[in-house]
């Protein structure tokens, strides 16, 4: 890949915020590559995903990220924002931790993801985003999914996440695994 600048977005779920522990740390691993800019969205007190990928595609915008050069990292329902996103607007990549999807009350509950490199981490024990429509979903647009054996905030997962998302930067980056 050219000397461009890759801009990383991090979305974070309902009930969290950026600050969180898996957000700073996924930030933090991609600050650890070059030429990365990464920010993660405040979203906290926002209920309605539609304000929520509004917001996401304002970041895009204020930023001059190029969609080609961006990779979209989000959380639950941080997770639908980005997936959203990259339905709109083809991306380098999208790193979903248990995506919101297939959830009926959003305003698209089956979005097409458009990305270069998708990699979906969902819980067995997820219950607020079950796995099934997830892994029917992922199936469905021939996309990676991992499961492990954790709940929707994949509390226990912590370190395996942040070695998948170094994986998947090396991926997006066009180095090797």
């Amino acid at each position: 890949m050219s000397q461009k600048k890759i801009h990383v977005f991090l979305s974070h779920g309902l009930e969290s915020g950026p600050d969180s522990t898996k957000i700073q740390a996924l930030k933090a691993e991609a600050e650890h590559f070059p030429d990365i800019e990464a920010l993660a969205l405040d979203h906290r007190g926002i209920m309605d995903p539609a304000v929520r990928l509004k917001q996401m595609q304002q970041a895009m915008d204020s930023a001059g990220a190029e969609p080609e050069f961006t990779i979209l990292v989000g959380s639950s329902m941080g997770g639908w924002v980005c997936a959203e996103t990259s339905a709109r607007t083809p991306v380098l990549g999208c790193f979903l931790l248990a995506p919101a999807l297939a959830m009926p009350r959003y305003p698209d509950s089956h979005p097409e993801i458009q990305a270069s490199q998708t990699q979906i981490i969902h819980g067995w024990q997820d219950d607020v985003v079950e796995p099934m429509p997830v892994i029917e979903l992922a199936q469905k647009q021939n996309l990676s999914i991992l499961m492990l054996a954790d709940g929707h905030r994949l509390a226990d997962s912590l370190n395996r996440i942040v070695a998948e998302f170094r994986l998947f930067m090396h991926r997006c980056l066009g180095g090797e695994d």
